[in-house]
């Protein structure tokens, strides 16, 4: 049997604009967006980023899916971003399901559902998101008619707490395995739906990339904790192994992003010049699950900043990675790029930089255009001790003395950014912060001859991930944050030397909690996003539309019974032997290796950055058949010339 598709919603979605905020975000049309013809190809995505259009039109990994789809003539991609409650109270009352911004289709009309998750914060917005779809919530409970949901990001690499609402998930880079997905689909499509959803699914996960939560029994020891992860179908591999692209020169990609029509958090061209980082920083799951490094060369970075720029009209361009400045050739590449767009609009930036790997040549190419903004670095740690817990190899003489150069040669503002919680941390610890920002403020002042300087501390909450060596430790809880984090802005109020010129920014501990209730919660904790998610919960990154006390109430009635309450996945620290809900989710990285690295951290042990020192067995380029991809190239950005 085949459905008919439903047409264009925007005839029944248009006299709606009128009465919601922000109509712009739900007319689509941008420069550079894509609208096929439905009957013309043989596979059909919805991309959607699961919050608002602002946050959603800028994501590198959406914006590179949907032109890596589109260039296929045969697969079509549109997307779709989560709809204020003003619009969906609207949808809702006139029966309007959720829809794509490229053509207004429904979202239940597409083969796949692709949703990628920079966070965990976001699983309530994709519950809505189908509900408003008109489609089962429970993926058990769908029909061989409705999309495949599939969750991407780096959230996916435990998408267990989600595993009751999607179909499958994919580890790791999205480039090649999308197009692998689809011509499975396609295979299926046109051999008559053989098996069903069921056969579907069956197909991608013996492909050993597609991770299918259906096919794989969860057991439970008598004291609540998980016993066991085990596939149910023959097949179907006991592990899932992550995917990563090695030649990234091969995928350009975004060549030509979307325009915002409406603005957006980032109104730039980012041009992603590595992927992956060794620098081993024991708190960052990106770090660790993107591994091993891969740098694009210069005439490949060369070659997409000019086209995007041409694509777009753009006059900011992001030179983006987890540690831009270590790239093996970034002085070649920021002077080469100055040089070609000196004396125009076009600014380059790079984001957060290690203070070790600063230097202000880098600095002055980046604003030889005449825009010097402030700088920001990110020790982490307020303390030395701190620092080498966490595996942030920069010293307080480092940072006195980069930001000395920096304040000497004109610049004005610091920003520090720091997080509260980390494991080990004491009060000591954290007033360590305000003691380098009042530093940074004296240093700055004697640099540059001025009073003028400034300094802001902005302070994050840290929250255990999956595949770090921090994924056995105890969550600081929230009462312990937040009284650090007053005692912190107190003291730096009350200094009358500093006090004025150092700006505080943070958040209290709360939400961070419900974060590593989702980000280390097993299939358990599916129950409360979704008695939240019933309860009005929507938008749960946003402050405004978070609410602990109801994530609080909703997780002590969906886990009674269970045996275990929110502290027993956020405060309590783990041990070797537990059997951890992401164990049969493969990340290249050897459980062994992450131990160590936990234990060296409770030692104070550093751990160097492997490009540029003899391995260190992490087990990726070995288990996953990858290695280390650095320069120098020996190539030159061309043409030189000048635009």
């Amino acid at each position: 049997m085949t459905i008919a598709p439903t047409p264009s919603l925007f005839a029944q979605l248009e006299p709606l604009l009128a009465s919601v905020s922000k109509p712009i975000q739900y007319v689509g049309g941008e420069l550079n967006s894509v609208v096929k013809d439905w009957e013309s190809v043989e596979v059909r995505w919805c991309l959607m980023y699961p919050d608002a259009y602002e946050i959603g039109l800028p994501n590198q990994g959406i914006a590179i899916l949907y032109e890596v789809l589109n260039e296929r003539d045969w697969i079509l991609a549109e997307r779709t971003y989560a709809v204020w409650s003003d619009l969906e109270k609207l949808m809702r009352e006139h029966g309007i399901p959720q829809f794509t911004l490229d053509n207004h289709r429904p979202v239940g009309d597409f083969d796949v559902l692709g949703v990628s998750f920079a966070t965990e914060l976001g699983y309530t917005n994709l519950l809505n998101a189908i509900d408003l779809a008109g489609m089962a919530l429970h993926a058990v409970d769908r029909d061989e008619h409705e999309p495949i949901v599939l969750a991407g990001g780096h959230a996916a690499f435990n998408p267990e707490p989600i595993s009751d609402f999607i179909d499958a998930a994919v580890l790791g880079d999205g480039e090649e395995i999308a197009l692998a997905i689809s011509a499975v689909i396609r295979e299926w499509k046109t051999e008559g739906r053989p098996g069903g959803r069921d056969g579907l699914l069956l197909r991608l996960a013996e492909t050993g990339g597609v991770y299918v939560p259906r096919f794989y029994d969860v057991a439970y020891g008598p004291d609540g904790s998980l016993a066991s992860v085990t596939p149910n179908r023959s097949g179907v591999p006991d592990r899932v192994v992550k995917h990563t692209v090695m030649d990234l020169d091969s995928w350009p990609y975004p060549k030509k992003p979307l325009v915002p029509l409406a603005e957006t958090v980032h109104e730039r061209y980012s041009v992603e010049i590595f992927r992956g980082c060794t620098r081993g920083c024991r708190f960052c799951q990106a770090g660790m699950i993107t591994r091993p490094v891969r740098e694009r060369n210069i005439e490949t970075i060369g070659a997409m900043v000019q086209a995007g720029i041409e694509a777009t009209g753009l006059e900011e361009v992001g030179l983006l990675s987890l540690s831009s400045a270590d790239h093996s050739e970034i002085a070649p590449v920021t002077k080469q790029l100055a040089d070609r767009y000196e004396g125009t609009n076009v600014s380059l930036s790079l984001p957060s930089t290690r203070v070790d790997a600063f230097n202000i040549d880098l600095a002055n190419e980046l604003s030889r255009n005449g825009r010097r903004s402030g700088l920001t670095f990110a020790p982490e740690g307020g303390s030395e001790r701190l620092r080498k817990v966490i595996n942030k190899m920069v010293s307080e003489d480092d940072l006195i003395r980069t930001v000395a150069a920096a304040f000497a040669n004109g610049w004005r503002q610091v920003k520090l950014y720091f997080m509260c919680g980390l494991p080990t941390e004491t009060d000591e610890d954290v007033l360590g912060i305000a003691d380098l920002a009042q530093k940074v403020i004296k240093t700055g002042r004697e640099a540059s001859g001025r009073r003028d300087i400034r300094c802001t501390v902005s302070i994050g909450g840290f929250i255990p991930k999956p595949h770090t060596p921090f994924q056995w430790a105890a969550q600081c809880d929230a009462d312990t944050i937040d009284r650090r984090l007053k005692l912190l802005r107190d003291t730096v109020r009350q200094d009358r030397q500093f006090g004025k010129s150092i700006g505080f920014r943070y958040h209290d501990g709360k939400p961070g909690v419900v974060e590593g209730l989702l980000s280390r919660g097993d299939r358990r904790v599916g129950a409360v996003i979704e008695a939240v998610w019933r309860d009005g919960g929507r938008f749960d990154g946003w402050s405004e539309h978070f609410s602990y006390d109801r994530w609080m109430r909703c997780a002590e009635l969906a886990l009674e019974g269970t045996g275990v309450d929110v502290s027993w996945y956020t405060t309590r620290e783990r041990d070797f032997d537990e059997v951890l809900p992401w164990d049969h989710l493969d990340s290249g990285l050897d459980k062994d290796w992450l131990w160590q690295d936990w234990e060296d951290a409770l030692d104070e042990t550093e751990v160097e950055d492997c490009r540029w020192t003899p391995c260190f067995d992490c087990g990726v380029c070995p288990d996953l058949g990858t290695q280390i991809q650095i320069g120098p190239t020996g190539r030159q950005l061309l043409p030189l010339t000048p635009v």
